[in-house]
């Protein structure tokens, strides 16, 4: 015969009883705050949701009713046309935007990286004199407006030549990005645990070896967290851009073209919405690509170990 099962003892149902209790209390708590956060998600993301939808409706479409309205029929899909994206990247020039785009922010990103991460590591780890007073110089430089400087580097740019040129906005978003990289890179690097950074030393290896072999490794989330930063800086730029390329059409990134359509076709809302939402699908990608580092590049320097 099968032994029957022990019935539970009544403290051990009471404990399970109360841990169901708390966990319930407890998601109860939390549901406000869940659905505060859902809310203001969907808010954030209501517009570029309306800038899609108006991307890809036709003309007559755009101009009779609001996007809206599209979920009172969301399988008639004869409203939509992806002829406006056609137009934007061949008609409007903005394909060429689109590349000049990419040729300025990959170098405008990859320089103050290169430059900002070698600074971090001296001020950090390597002892000179005025080391400390020279930081803080570097991050008063915060707070100093990038439009004091245009007109002074403009004209340090028509004597050699620069105006008008990708290496012109590649220095000038360059030196505009240095101090924020530097300053986020030191914290970060500075946090580093001492004893790694010592026994490397008297194992022999020089500063460029433990800089290359363990800072940088080591610092790919501030990295990543500052490349996300200077990229979307510099792609959603149009003031440096403006002052620096000028009206310059082979040059000009998509920003510019787009202040120009605005210009040009302010009627031609199907052509102005599809225009916005191409400048907006590489920062995209580039913010998903490099997410998982953001949060702790932001982080860096906040806590120790």
């Amino acid at each position: 015969m099968s032994k029957s099962p022990v019935p539970q003892s009544q403290p051990h149902r009471q404990r399970s009883l109360q841990s169901r209790l708390q966990r319930l209390e407890s998601l109860l708590k939390k549901t406000p705050v869940h659905v505060v956060l859902v809310a203001i998600a969907l808010l954030w993301t209501l517009p570029t949701m309306g800038l899609l939808i108006s991307s890809v409706r036709q003309r007559d479409a755009v101009l009779q009713t609001g996007w809206w309205t599209v979920f009172q029929h969301p399988l008639d899909f004869t409203q939509y046309s992806l002829q406006n994206y056609i137009d934007v990247l061949t008609a409007e020039g903005m394909g060429q935007a689109f590349l000049n785009s990419l040729a300025i922010s990959i170098p405008a990103t990859v320089i103050p990286i290169a430059i900002a991460a070698y600074a971090a590591y001296a001020f950090a780890w390597m002892e000179f004199p005025g080391r400390q007073v020279l930081f803080m110089l570097v991050v008063g430089l915060l707070v100093v407006p990038l439009q004091m400087t245009l007109i002074p580097i403009l004209r340090i740019y028509s004597v050699l030549g620069w105006s008008g040129s990708f290496l012109g906005v590649w220095l000038a978003h360059a030196g505009y990005g240095m101090p924020l990289g530097i300053y986020l890179l030191r914290n970060y690097i500075g946090a580093l645990p001492r004893d790694l950074i010592e026994a490397a030393a008297v194992d022999g290896a020089s500063h460029l070896n433990i800089f290359t072999r363990l800072i940088v490794p080591l610092s790919m989330p501030a990295i990543a967290s500052f490349a996300v930063f200077q990229f979307l800086w510099v792609w959603n730029d149009l003031l440096v851009a403006l002052v620096y390329l000028g009206g310059t059409p082979d040059v000009a990134p998509v920003t510019l073209r787009l202040a120009n359509m605005v210009g040009s076709r302010g009627q031609d809302w199907h052509i102005l919405t599809s225009g916005a939402f191409v400048t907006m699908m590489v920062p995209l990608l580039v913010f998903f690509a490099l997410q998982r580092y953001f949060v702790r590049g932001i982080l860096a320097g906040s806590v120790k170990g």
